[in-house]
């Protein structure tokens, strides 16, 4: 016999089969709403409809009051409900929440349990009611009921049906408080990344005025005076070239991050951009007595970057290698043509890379030494800014060392289109 022919000939049957085919649709919709507000609608109005009752209405736990309080509800003022916490003792909800059990009451008002004060303040009366718990695993999280059956009373059927209703629901709710709390975090955490990116762009602007003055007043007084005080200059005006690269640094990454940093590519000599990166870093290699050696072929190399932000790039790697080698070394800056790129590299003969620290090198604010014996200075940001600006115009940037004590090797490649 076809199944609509036996559901025809069989009432319950044809009920079951109905309440089948909406628990599926609920189970799909569920599975495919993440916005918590709409999820509870949908579960009290389904509730309602499938069970042919009056009204539904679904109550969640709140650990703070140690109470439930109503997330949704039909047939009364919702507004007026959600002001209402339910006590977990002596109350229908609490003792379904408590005992993790359904509960079935055909008249309400022979129940002690039963608040009419609610009732008469939302401007609903119920008379009977089927509650069963929301559950997750082993753990209750609120309470679905169903009010006020239509015709007849609830049935073993309605319990069951309610009960499956629930446990589709407190996974839907689980899931999408999950999402909720999620975008909430990541929400909050954008706004501290956007603080603290506001801070460093006013902090770097604010402190480079006073900063020029001292270095004006410094070169100058370097200049007009002689013996200890000149020396004393030289160490003023050295502090504050350092300090100037830091909020160079912060200013960089600042825009970086934010995606605010422009690029303005220009067909260029590679090697001549090469040389006035290396020129910048002059001063500070020579306080050190170390030697920038060229490494470059006789033809020049045309490609096409935003000069400014590549010299800035190879100025952050230099400076590295600048800090961390001896006193007298050699840093070799090189560049040669390889298949259709030039690739460039920046070789010391410093303190070296061990192999667990090659990727973590271009991390931001990683220090290859231990904080607490620091030695060579640094916010460990160089390195990250200079990816940054070598990635966003084609390229890539790598290290290589041959380990602790041996030196290291930043390469760059630059594709020539």
């Amino acid at each position: 016999m076809p199944e609509d022919e036996l559901s025809e000939s069989n009432p319950k049957l044809k009920e079951t089969l109905s309440r089948l085919r909406r628990l599926v649709e609920l189970s799909i919709t569920l599975n495919s709403t993440l916005n918590v507000k709409d999820l509870l609608a949908l579960i009290i109005r389904t509730a309602a409809e499938i069970l042919d009752c009056e009204a539904a209405s679904l109550l969640l736990y709140d650990e703070e009051k140690d109470a439930l309080l109503f997330a949704a509800a039909t047939g009364g003022d919702e507004r007026k409900l959600a002001r209402i916490p339910v006590p977990l003792k002596d109350s229908l909800a609490g003792t379904i929440f408590r005992t993790s059990e359904p509960l079935v009451i055909h008249d309400l008002k022979k129940d002690s349990r039963h608040n009419e004060k609610v009732s008469a303040y939302v401007g609903f009366e119920p008379y009977s009611l089927l509650g069963v718990p929301l559950q997750i695993r082993d753990h209750t999280i609120g309470v679905l009921e169903a009010l006020n059956k239509k015709d007849g009373s609830f049935t073993e059927s309605d319990q069951v049906t309610l009960g499956v209703i629930a446990s589709h629901a407190a996974v839907a709710i689980h899931n999408a408080q999950l999402v909720e709390a999620l975008e909430e975090a990541y929400e909050e955490v954008s706004k501290a990344d956007q603080l603290k990116s506001t801070f460093l762009s006013l902090a770097s602007h604010e402190l480079r005025t006073p900063l020029g003055i001292i270095i004006g007043y410094a070169t100058f007084l370097g200049e007009e005076s002689e013996g200890e005080t000149s020396e004393h200059a030289d160490h003023v005006l050295n502090a504050a070239l350092k300090m100037r690269t830091l909020l160079e640094d912060m200013n960089n990454l600042t825009m970086l991050e934010g995606g605010k940093s422009s690029f303005v590519p220009q067909s260029i000599k590679i090697q001549r951009v090469l040389e006035k990166a290396a020129e910048e870093i002059r001063e500070l290699a020579e306080v050190k007595e170390q030697k920038i050696i060229f490494d470059f072929p006789n033809e020049p190399l045309i490609i096409k970057l935003d000069e400014k932000k590549f010299i800035a790039a190879v100025v952050n790697i230099l400076h590295n290698a600048v800090r961390f080698s001896a006193e007298k070394t050699e840093i070799v800056l090189g560049v040669q043509e390889k298949n259709k790129a030039a690739l460039c590299w920046i070789k010391d003969q410093g303190i070296g890379i061990s192999k667990e620290e090659l990727e973590n090198i271009f991390d931001k604010f990683y220090q290859v030494e231990n904080l607490n014996t620091r030695h060579y200075g640094g916010m460990g940001i160089g390195l990250t800014i200079a990816e940054g600006l070598i990635e966003a115009q084609g390229g890539r940037v790598w290290a290589e060392s041959e380990g602790e004590g041996r030196g290291a090797t930043l390469k760059i490649l630059l594709p020539f289109k």
